[in-house]
This record gives structure tokens, C-alpha cells and sequence, in this order.
């Protein structure tokens, strides 16, 4: 199957567009599992079994596992939502970027170690960079465009041409030279409502992974109207903190729960 075609497979069979960002912070975990062995990996566990019937996609943040020496129970938690959840796509959110011979190895480190559906991936060092990734036509790869942070106007507003900024040059690049695979995505902020109709409007059904409702304040409304296609898809629409920390009690699960449910229609509600 493409990637295409199980993405599309997600959102149909889900019935959302959500995605749940996997981004363990054991200092907020509830005490069972701050300090436990495997706590990283039994947080995970009940976040997906409180979501999975809400998520199209789940987005484990590799910074999250790396820092605490846990990237083992980065391969459980992609196993476990491989067993569980089996119609999400499963996002590795690495942000990987390098010379081609390097890009090669992040490249077997997403889709062979990991097993990783798709993988965010940064455009700055250009076309060979990103090649080792495309090459993997049946994987997704997440091409940073428009970020949903504060500091994404440094560099992604510089003029580069008359009439055109950085994240427009590389939304039209990744629409019109990288996707011949039809395996692209671009990451496009829900901060920046203005640009992700911009981007929208230059780069056709192109999905998007949309980072920035719940804890960073993008309108989920104002997204959707700038971003979804005709037919009412075309996003992945992330949100980690405000679902994996809902509650910091013995009913974070419930609470997850509710938000991904509040999420998930929310989005509906403007499909």
C-alpha cells in the first residue's frame, strides 16, 4: 500500500483527522509512572488504548525518547500501536537533515529500526538531503515549511525571489519536483492560519501535518478553513501536550480520552 493510500485509509476508517503527538515528559507523569522502569512505555500504553478510537495518527517525538536513554521503549510504543492501532499512521517526528550519506542512515533509522509510516525531515541542505528519503516511495516524508513556532518568520519569511518567500519556494519545490513518488507531506503551523491558506492554494491536495492547536493556541477552526481540501481531508492535525497531560492524576487516561474526543469533533464540526 502507499502512503498515500493508508493515510487516506486513516482518515476514513478513523473518522478524524488527529493525530496524537507522543512527547513523554516523565516530570509530568502521574507518580505509577515517573520514576518506574518502563514508565516512558506504560504512559504510552494507556494514552494509545484512551485514544486510538480518535487518532488517524500518532507522532512520537525522538528528542522525547533519546533524552532519557529510551529509545527502546520508542520500538515498543511503535510496535504497540502497530498491534493496537493498526489503521494510524505512525509519524517518527525527528526533524532529520544532513548530507546525502548521513541523510541514508536517518533514512534506515526511521523505516527499518523503527518501522516509522513517515518521518519530518528539514529541506535547508536541498534535494540530496531529503533523496534518501524519498526513495522509500511506500514512507511518508514530512517536509518542514511553514512551522507553527514563534521564530518561524527568521528565516522562513526571507524574500528569495519577487513576490516570494522561503516557505512559499519550498512548498511549490516539494508540490512540483519532490512528490513524484506522491509520498510528500509539509508541515504548515496552525499559528499561521493566513499561510496555511496561502500554502493550500499553491501546492493543490498536498496533505499537511498541522502542529500548533491545543498548548501553542492555533484555532482549530481557522485551520480547517485554511487548510482542509475539497473533500474535507488533506490535514493531519497534531496536538500532544494538551491530550498526554489533560490531567496529571490517576485520570490522565480519561482525561486524554475527553480531549481527543473534543478534538476529533471539533475538527468534524468543520470537515
Amino acid at each position: 500500500m502507499s502512503f498515500a493510500d493508508k493515510l487516506a485509509a486513516a482518515w476514513k476508517s478513523t473518522n478524524s483527522l488527529v493525530c496524537v503527538g507522543l512527547d513523554p515528559e516523565p516530570k509530568k507523569f502521574p507518580d505509577r509512572f515517573r520514576d518506574a522502569p518502563g514508565g516512558i512505555f506504560e504512559f504510552n500504553k494507556a494514552i494509545i488504548d484512551a485514544t486510538r478510537e480518535f487518532a488517524c495518527a500518532y507522532k512520537p517525538q525522538f528528542a522525547h525518547y533519546a533524552a532519557h536513554a529510551a529509545e527502546t521503549q520508542l520500538e515498543h510504543t511503535i510496535d504497540y500501536i502497530k498491534a493496537t492501532a493498526p489503521n494510524a499512521v505512525v509519524i517518527l517526528d525527528s526533524k532529520r537533515g544532513d548530507i546525502g550519506s548521513t541523510a541514508e542512515q536517518y533514512a534506515l533509522e526511521a523505516f527499518d529500526r523503527y518501522d516509522a509510516d513517515a518521518v519530518t525531515v528539514n529541506p535547508y541542505l536541498g534535494r540530496d538531503s531529503v533523496e534518501p528519503f524519498l526513495k522509500h516511495a511506500d514512507r511518508g516524508v514530512i517536509i518542514l515549511c511553514r512551522t507553527s513556532n514563534p521564530g518561524a518568520r527568521d528565516l522562513q519569511d526571507l524574500h528569495v525571489g519577487p513576490g516570494k518567500k522561503l516557505f512559499q519556494h519550498v512548498a511549490e519545490t516539494v508540490a512540483k519536483e519532490w512528490n513524484s513518488a506522491g509520498n510528500c507531506m509539509l508541515v504548515v503551523g496552525a499559528t499561521y492560519p493566513d499561510e496555511l491558506a496561502d500554502i493550500r492554494g499553491r501546492v493543490g491536495d498536498l496533505p499537511f501535518l498541522v502542529p500548533g492547536v491545543g498548548a501553542q493556541g492555533g484555532d482549530v477552526a481557522k485551520a480547517m478553513a485554511a487548510g482542509k481540501t475539497q473533500a474535507g481531508t488533506g490535514l493531519v492535525i497534531s496536538s500532544s501536550r494538551a491530550i498526554l497531560y489533560a490531567s496529571s492524576g490517576a485520570d490522565f487516561a480519561e482525561a486524554a480520552h475527553r480531549t481527543a474526543k473534543d478534538l476529533r469533533d471539533s475538527i468534524n464540526a468543520h470537515r
